[in-house]
């Protein structure tokens, strides 16, 4: 009777209730590998970030479930404003069809020391262009929520001149880089620009450091457009530096920055080469893929359902920081910094470490410092050589739809190589 009652009991248990955050997240810690991706006809399509025009269909989401059960997912579309809180709109405003999708594509992972489920989703067209909220759920149950990622859909309405001055679209300083442009709106009539029109800058597509609501220098309602000139120390972005790597695409011959694996425990583990402070070494120019990820197998032929998930070790050489605390960051965890990011310091080898569970491919990641005294950059340097991928955002709110819609959309590639 003693071992019955409580397995009644365990019938009973309530999940603990899961809070959606407008954000790209994940709940549980078996979803894994969440890519959501504009899909195009070329290498690097995985990379590209989650940005359409209005009337395509090229968004994809892919992501692995760690249980080797198939669950029965469904996905639902939020839209919201230029700050990514949720807008007014109903369904039916910015949706074709009835907003809950069934994903049906799936595949079992094939003889992996971690078996999982890969998932795939093409998601629907929209009717109007802004920022969108993709929400993943189990079993039709709105509040048992998996995942959840940001995507943007624009209208090309606007256009962007880049300054030219000194070194074409930056004002260089030694650490910084600035964007200054002006954005001309001909295409469409707005009206009290300082108070209907929002700009957002991002830098190597991460939300952590992004500049919301940009304001604009001047306004030229004469001629239709808007001057940016971002001389106020906070829009500027700190370049950082090229982000640091490990290619472990095949574990049978591990690539760059590998140290070592150890085969005989389950997953696999893999010891990345011990890194250390950069915040005194001179720029060194080297293509890296601004702080995203790819999966890639190279040892069973490269299909997603073959590659291995393994436990990566990350170390950092240093002096242990007091009150210092370091994260390990980069796509692959879509930059967030908490306990499962952060590193520990071992006295015994005099560096900080972390283990990532991650499937087989290239990463690029960095070290990010939270303190009081300390720049974020602090292992990593900052640099204005260094390559990086900005976005800019433009958003008109028109008195109908009242929402903040996406009329402009302007990748700019800064010390491109």
């Amino acid at each position: 009777m003693s071992l019955i009652i409580p397995f009644i009991l365990s019938l009973f248990v309530i999940p603990a209730k899961k809070e959606l955050v407008f954000d790209n997240r994940t709940y549980e810690p078996e979803i894994k590998s969440v890519q959501l991706y504009s899909e195009k006809r070329e290498i690097g399509s995985h990379m590209l970030p989650a940005v359409t025009q209005l009337r395509q269909t090229d968004l994809v989401l892919e992501f692995d479930d760690l249980r080797n059960d198939y669950n029965s997912y469904f996905a639902r579309i939020i839209h919201c404003q230029y700050d990514w809180k949720a807008s007014s709109l109903r369904d039916l405003d910015f949706m074709t069809d009835y907003n809950e999708f069934n994903i049906t594509e799936y595949a079992f992972s094939s003889n992996t020391q971690v078996p999982y489920v890969h998932y795939r989703f093409n998601l629907p067209k929209v009717k109007l262009p802004g920022n969108y909220l993709l929400v993943i759920y189990r079993n039709g149950n709105k509040s048992d929520i998996v995942l959840s990622h940001r995507f943007m859909v624009y209208e090309g309405r606007t256009s962007l001149k880049q300054d030219n001055q000194t070194s074409g679209a930056l004002t260089l300083r030694s650490t910084n880089q600035q964007l200054n442009f002006t954005v001309d709106y001909k295409g469409v009539e707005i009206l009290n620009p300082f108070g209907t029109v929002h700009v957002v800058i991002r830098q190597n597509q991460r939300w952590d450091n992004a500049k919301f609501d940009v304001k604009p220098s001047f306004v030229r309602e004469d001629i239709n457009q808007i001057e940016y000139r971002l001389f106020d120390n906070d829009k500027f972005f700190t370049a950082g530096n090229e982000f640091r790597f490990v290619d472990f695409r095949s574990i049978n011959f591990p690539g760059q920055n590998t140290d070592r694996v150890d085969k005989t425990s389950l997953p696999y583990h893999l010891w990345v080469q011990p890194d250390a402070s950069r915040v005194h070494e001179v720029y060194s120019q080297y293509p890296d893929i601004n702080g995203q990820f790819y999966i890639e197998n190279r040892d069973n032929g490269d299909d997603e359902t073959a590659s291995n998930y393994v436990d990566v070790t990350f170390t950092l050489k240093s002096q242990e920081l007091d009150k210092a605390r370091i994260y390990l960051v980069g796509a692959f965890n879509q930059w967030i910094k908490n306990k499962e990011s952060q590193m520990n310091f071992d006295p015994a080898m005099g560096a900080y470490q972390n283990t990532q569970l991650l499937k087989q491919g290239w990463y690029n990641y960095q070290y990010l410092v939270e303190d009081s005294q300390l720049p974020p950059n602090h292992f990593e340097g900052s640099h204005f050589e260094t390559e990086n991928f900005y976005e800019v955002f433009f958003y008109y709110q028109p008195f109908q739809p009242s929402a903040d819609l996406l009329i402009g959309y302007f990748p700019i590639a800064i010390n491109g190589r």
